[in-house]
């Protein structure tokens, strides 16, 4: 299981402004490289996310669904990531003096990648870091919807 956590400055409704937003996914989303549909009432339980990863000209398209939505708090996402499975993806949003600290914790959920967690951990942090950093860009910019 990865876990990683970065303070913003930005209040937690900012942050879910931005996930709320399905087409801003493949901005933050570290190796989401386009978006082709998003559920009307995304991010809704149950709704999904139909993206693409990878670099063109070697894309896999694929989905996310969002299972649970609990604005300005949590979320949790699966999203698809075959050949290596499905992840499930918690993002919590605290309050913080100055704005707030988000903890995103992915854990591979099924698939072959549950059976290489460990293989697979040092990249998920690597990669988790830096889709942190690009939702703060976006967060603490004001983007998504008002």
């Amino acid at each position: 299981m990865a876990v990683n956590v970065r303070r913003l400055s930005c209040e937690p409704e900012a942050v879910f402004r931005v996930l709320a937003d399905g087409w801003l996914f493949a901005s933050w989303v570290v190796g989401a490289s386009r978006l082709r549909d998003v559920d009307a009432d995304w991010p809704r339980a149950g709704t999904q996310l139909e993206h693409s990863f990878g670099v063109w000209p070697v894309l896999i398209d694929d989905e996310t669904t969002s299972l649970e939505w609990d604005p300005p708090r949590r979320a949790v996402l699966q999203p698809q990531g075959w050949p290596l499975g499905e992840a499930r993806v918690e993002i919590e949003v605290r309050p913080h003096p100055g704005g707030c600290l988000v903890r995103m914790r992915e854990i591979p959920a099924e698939g072959p990648g549950r059976f290489i967690r460990a293989v697979l951990e040092p990249y998920l942090l690597i990669r988790n870091h830096e889709t942190l950093r690009r939702l703060a860009f976006l967060a603490e910019g004001g983007a998504g919807r008002r």
